[in-house]
């Protein structure tokens, strides 16, 4: 019985073909290659920073912002570019996110955050939904480059390099330390009076370590 099964499933493949004939076989062969080759340039040519700062509101945003740092220009000439940080390598989570990203396409048909103004009074749910997604994978764009096993840290600073080793240790991730890395970050609650009283309270970005 069991070597009858492949014999079985060859016959009616073969039915199957025979009855629709080798050239619509074929057509549906070719057919998916383009359609694949296709789908996946349209996935490539949205993955690219010219894409991600097409809109005003992330060019004239968060794209200034990120210019200014370490990430963009530095002593060795390497780039962190937008989907290198937000965008996963791997094809289910980045399908995930381009699905996730959606939701920015919106903001920008609707013009939730076409101004400065509005960009700001969204930017704490914006950066919190970000750190949230990167704490959840463990903050693995940061990890295709940078990674705790292979830190050298006899040249570090003492600072830096006591913090990871003592966030290792505790079992964080780069986002827990390094929001702020590449974006200017949201307004923080400094309990001063009215002028931050819509901030961020300071645990949001510091949150504390489970026990």
């Amino acid at each position: 019985m069991e070597n009858n099964k492949p014999a079985g499933l060859t016959a009616r493949v073969r039915a199957w073909v025979a009855g629709i004939g080798v050239l619509t076989v074929l057509g549906l062969f070719v057919a998916g290659i383009v359609f694949w080759g296709g789908f996946n340039t349209a996935m490539e040519m949205t993955n690219r920073e010219e894409f991600c700062i097409g809109c005003h509101e992330m060019k004239n945003n968060v794209y200034a912002e990120y210019q200014n740092t370490v990430h963009y220009s530095n002593r060795s000439g390497v780039r962190a570019t937008c989907p290198d940080c937000h965008v996963p390598k791997e094809w289910v989570p980045k399908i995930i996110r381009k699905v996730q990203a959606s939701k920015e396409v919106w903001g920008k048909i609707t013009g939730i955050v076409d101004t400065p103004e509005k960009f700001e009074a969204h930017r704490l749910e914006m950066a919190t939904r970000e750190w949230a997604r990167m704490k959840a994978n463990n903050s693995q764009e940061c990890r295709n480059c940078h990674n705790f096993e292979y830190f050298d840290y006899a040249v570090q600073g003492r600072r830096g390099a006591n913090t990871h080793q003592q966030a290792f240790t505790e079992g964080k991730t780069c986002i827990d330390c390094h929001k702020g890395i590449a974006h200017k970050l949201p307004e923080v609650d400094q309990s001063i009076g009215a002028v931050n009283t819509h901030g961020a309270a300071p645990e949001v970005f510091h949150p504390p370590v489970a026990k």
